[in-house]
């Protein structure tokens, strides 16, 4: 079989290896791809937002099966675009990709269909918003409407720094069309998990949970970025925990967006609270997350292509979907200053026997060399039976990987270890 892979990151890096799996796959196609994928994936310049390159593409190489994996292209509607040429894909169709290309849209979901979350007003005026922080509860969140690479949420401690946030996204464009209009939410508290599941629009079959550390800086400081570390499985998502959220927030996601016409099959991701009150929707995905996908499918025992092809033909009930016993850690290597400005071009060195366990993010290829070319680099992945044996692994592996101007934090699964005791 020949697969394509839309996407270029460290997610799309822990895809294709995960694919590369089942003896049935040929060829796998990164669109883009990046410089450090290797001998994993053929890489391709066509960008991911570039839907009719992609389609041409898949056309003149005979793709048997696509999968769309960053939120960009599917709420593009990359999806519609290639099943109209009759090449099967993983990932939902526009109109059900919207429940994380509009926070608006998915909150007003939640709302509807009584599926627990935090409570909210939506804006698309400047005034209005500012009149309401004038009572609103501090500290708040304040959420871009749309999509900002994972980087469109702030939480604002003073009134002053969530008016500061509402006048920089509504009318200072700070994450351009996408921050036109917003959502201010009451700020919960509690554990945070990442759960990303399969779902065919009907079974919904949930992954290994993960626990995500989205702040730049160690001790949860700093900005908020596209995640610099995770562990899984999180140790807070108990059996109790999983069996509400299945009965109060998966299937009921589902069925209300089958009740909407707008059924989603693929991966549907749920960012969730583990407040006093019960678990609660802090966000959705469309997609796999990054770095979850990391630490989640190195445990995935079951065959992917297999599953993913059992989402879009609707027999997911029928697929196993199995995990190993074991944890995973991942720990990013960023450029220093990320999610700011930052330096790049400085050669990226992994040992050949570490080559498996990293997966390639901000790379490019230079005069031969692997170079670092965004804010989040690579992601080094050590899975083992316990927490602690795997990231005392992870961290093992980030002391023999180089680049000059790499950053990380030093503290990825502190939080879950602390939630073992």
């Amino acid at each position: 079989m020949n697969i394509l892979v839309v996407g270029g990151g460290g997610r799309e890096h822990a895809i294709i290896k995960k694919l590369k799996e089942n003896k049935q796959v040929e060829v796998i196609y990164a669109l883009p791809g990046n410089g450090g994928y290797g001998e994993d994936a053929v890489c391709v310049p066509v960008k991911a937002t570039d839907i009719e390159g992609i389609v041409k593409f898949a056309t003149e190489n005979a793709i048997d099966f696509a999968v769309v994996a960053p939120d960009d292209p599917l709420v593009l509607g990359a999806v519609d675009a290639l099943e109209e040429q009759g090449i099967a894909c993983f990932g939902p169709r526009a109109n059900a990709a919207i429940i994380e290309g509009s926070k608006v849209f998915s909150k007003d979901l939640m709302k509807k269909y009584g599926i627990p979350t935090a409570k909210y007003e939506s804006f698309d005026d400047l005034e209005s918003a500012l009149a309401y922080l004038e009572s609103a509860p501090i500290p708040t969140v304040i959420k871009a409407d749309g999509l900002a690479l994972g980087k469109g949420v702030i939480i604002a401690e003073t009134r002053e720094d969530a008016k500061t946030a509402v006048r920089e996204m509504m009318a200072g464009g700070k994450f351009g069309k996408s921050g036109e209009r917003i959502v201010i939410e009451e700020f919960l508290e509690g554990p945070e998990v990442s759960v990303l599941s399969f779902t065919d629009g009907k079974t919904v079959k949930p992954m290994i949970s993960s626990m995500d550390h989205k702040r730049a800086l160690d001790g949860d400081k700093g900005l908020n970025t596209g995640g610099m570390g995770t562990v899984a499985p999180n140790p807070h998502y108990t059996k109790e925990v999983a069996d509400r959220c299945m009965k109060e927030i998966f299937l009921p996601t589902v069925k209300a967006m089958n009740a909407e016409g707008r059924t989603f099959k693929g991966c549907l991701y749920f960012g969730l609270m583990i407040t006093k009150d019960g678990p609660k929707v802090i966000e959705y995905n469309c997609r796999f997350g990054d770095p979850e996908t990391q630490v989640v499918l190195p445990l995935l025992e079951s065959d992917l292509l297999e599953i993913m092809m059992a989402t879009r033909n609707g027999t997911l009930e029928d697929t196993p979907v199995v995990f190993k016993d074991g944890h995973a850690c991942c720990v990013i290597m960023a450029s220093k200053g990320y999610p700011e400005s930052y330096e790049k071009g400085f050669e990226i060195t992994v040992p050949e026997e570490l080559k498996a366990s990293v997966y390639m993010a901000g790379a490019a290829k230079k005069e031969g060399k692997v170079v670092s070319a965004g804010g989040r680099v690579l992601g080094a992945t050590a899975v083992a039976g316990s927490l602690p044996e795997a990231i005392k692994g992870a961290y093992k592996m980030v002391e023999q990987i180089g680049f000059e101007n790499a950053y990380y934090r030093h503290d990825i699964g502190k939080r879950a270890l602390e939630g073992v005791k």
